[in-house]
């Protein structure tokens, strides 16, 4: 924690002093100090970016809110600690315009700051940049397309599977099929650093067709060896406004002899908002073959309930948002037990993504949730890695 470079913008000088105080106490080495923005921007300008802005809103000159705004856009500060007295309204407002200026939010200490509280936001951020994936995709220049087709040939797009899991007992109840590029130099890269050429360059149905013959291989293995394995996978609007989709999809599942109960498709609610006609139909189909549908990220879009009436989806995936949120926010939690309630009273099941902690686990199991995904119960892994995780049938 002491190689952690924290800056503290506070005006009052009081304040200031003490809060420099707790964190040298949590082991830092000679903190940032600053009393209104502009003074922050020259000091990080001069000595570099900050790991974290312990910061207030409201001080004369440039305040908070600007100082994060240009921050941000010179890639000054990387997560932000709210210090200040506002009230709980005004500040999941703070919170979600900080958000989208690309910064981690990591909590609100209030003030005086308590040592216990800013110490755990402390570790919540070395935590993420622990999670954080090495091959990030801005790391690397735009892929060609020799490159994809020489991938799609050579077999190096391979499915990863991150179980989905019993929140109570901890069991797999399935999991999430994840496309994964095993790229020759680079390593293995997420779907962020590829997924938007792949499908520009005409190539997302090729691998598509390759990752669903992969997890229904492996699907049919496991049911000769006796065992159920549930698996999702992610359809983007694109492949559902194609005709030929569906009966890829049927083809197969008939070649692999999977029953169908035991196959999901995850579409996202964002790519639901203005499907065509054709989208839709294919929808109905794949649910008339006994396949299961589950709106993905929901929450996140504006739709959700329209298309949940319209729509015949039998699962709810339930964004990762409002689990981050879960102890800062208590509009969060109502949102997750009423997403719970509706999902309930519509015969679905809900899956709650983004399950990281314990403590996010114990929350959500007092409010009644069942079914969770995420880095607490396992990470996404290859097959031979998922194929010797020690799974446990559903039943146990």
């Amino acid at each position: 924690m002491k190689s952690l470079k924290v800056l503290v913008l506070e005006d009052h000088p009081v304040q200031r002093m003490l809060a420099l105080e707790q964190l040298q106490r949590l082991g830092l080495v000679a903190p940032l100090a600053a009393g209104d923005g502009l003074e922050a921007l020259h000091l990080l300008r001069a000595q570099g970016p900050a790991d974290i802005v312990l910061c207030d809103l409201q001080m004369p000159g440039m305040d908070g809110l600007e100082f994060l705004r240009r921050a941000s856009a010179e890639q000054l500060v990387r997560a932000v600690i709210l210090y200040s007295l506002i009230e709980a309204d005004l500040r999941r407002a703070v919170q979600q315009m900080i958000s989208l200026q690309g910064l981690i939010v990591l909590g609100d200490v209030g003030k005086p700051a308590e040592l216990a509280a800013l110490q755990a936001m402390l570790e919540l951020y070395l935590q993420r940049q622990q999670q954080a994936p090495v091959n990030a995709p801005q790391a690397f220049a735009a892929v060609s397309r020799e490159a994809l087709v020489q991938g799609v040939e050579q077999g190096q797009f391979v499915p990863f599977y991150q179980p989905k899991f019993d929140l109570q007992h901890a069991s797999c109840q399935g999991a999430e099929v994840l496309m994964r590029w095993r790229h020759p130099e680079r390593g293995v890269l997420a779907p962020a650093a590829f997924i938007d050429e792949l499908e520009a360059q005409g190539l997302l149905d090729a691998v598509f067709r390759q990752q669903l013959e992969q997890g229904m291989a492996l699907q049919r293995r496991l049911l000769d060896q006796g065992e159920e394995l549930q698996l999702a996978f992610n359809l983007l609007p694109r492949q559902l406004a194609d005709g030929e989709t569906v009966g890829q999809i049927r083809q197969v599942i008939e070649q692999q002899r999977v029953p169908p109960r035991l196959v999901t498709f995850e579409i996202t609610e964002v790519g639901l908002v203005q499907a065509p006609a054709i989208s839709l139909e294919n929808l109905v189909r794949l649910r008339m073959m006994e396949c299961n549908l589950a709106i993905d990220d929901f929450g996140a879009g504006y739709s959700s309930l329209q298309r949940l009436c319209e729509l015949p989806f039998n699962q709810i995936k339930l964004d990762a948002h409002f689990v981050r949120e879960l102890l800062r926010q208590p509009r969060c939690r109502a949102v997750v037990g009423a997403s719970l309630a509706l999902a309930r009273n519509l015969e679905m099941c809900l899956v709650v993504e983004g399950v990281e902690t314990q403590l996010e686990r114990q929350l959500l199991l007092e409010l009644g949730c069942t079914l969770g995904q995420g880095y607490w119960y396992a990470r996404p892994m290859a097959e031979a890695d998922f194929l010797a995780w020690p799974r446990r049938p559903a039943t146990d």
